[in-house]
Formats: C-alpha cells, sequence, structure tokens
C-alpha cells in the first residue's frame, strides 16, 4: 500500500479515548462540541500501511484495546477525513459544532 490514507480517531472525554501507534501520525485535532459540553474530540491521523488503534476505555476496569486499522473508513485526502467530521455536527444540531484545535 504505497498511497497514504486517513484516518479519524475519535475520544469521547470521560468514555474512552483512541491513541496513535507506530504507522498512525496524527495530523489535526477537531473538538466537537454540544452547546458548551465538549462530547468529543477528533485526530484526522495518516496511515502508513496497516497498524492497529490503542483505544483506551476511561472507566473501571480502564481495559485497553488494539483495533487493526482495517476497521476504521479510510479516506484518501485529509479534506475527506475532516468532511465526515463536519458532516456529524451538521447533521447533528444547531448547537452542536466543531472547532479545530490550534496548538
Amino acid at each position: 500500500m504505497g498511497h497514504r490514507m486517513y484516518i479519524v480517531l475519535t475520544s469521547r472525554p470521560g468514555q474512552y479515548r483512541s491513541e496513535p501507534t507506530p504507522g498512525i501520525t496524527p495530523v489535526e485535532t477537531h473538538d466537537y462540541f454540544y452547546g458548551a459540553r465538549h462530547v468529543a474530540a477528533f485526530v484526522v491521523a495518516q496511515l502508513e500501511g496497516e497498524a492497529r488503534v490503542r483505544i483506551v476505555e476511561e472507566t473501571e476496569p480502564q481495559a485497553v484495546n488494539l483495533v487493526p486499522t482495517k476497521f476504521f473508513e479510510k479516506f484518501a485526502t485529509l479534506r475527506e477525513a475532516l468532511r465526515s467530521i463536519e458532516a456529524l455536527a451538521a447533521h447533528a444540531h444547531a448547537d452542536a459544532r466543531v472547532c479545530r484545535r490550534h496548538h
């Protein structure tokens, strides 16, 4: 798999977080708010071949799962990945918004 692909890593504060492992390079982080509540964080990451995403449960007992990226939706471009995130907010509610996090 020579060409680059992108995936979206979703984390929900207080529930679980998705962490990159080698082969997954975060590019941008976008925060999803519903009113004042921070509902989720989406990290658009570049994928080099097949890799695994570490899913860490934030509730007790804290389980850690490694999920192969073949189970994630893949996007050919960064723009397509961003569009998928924006679509989530667009379908939600007037109070929902996605903001790019500037580090």
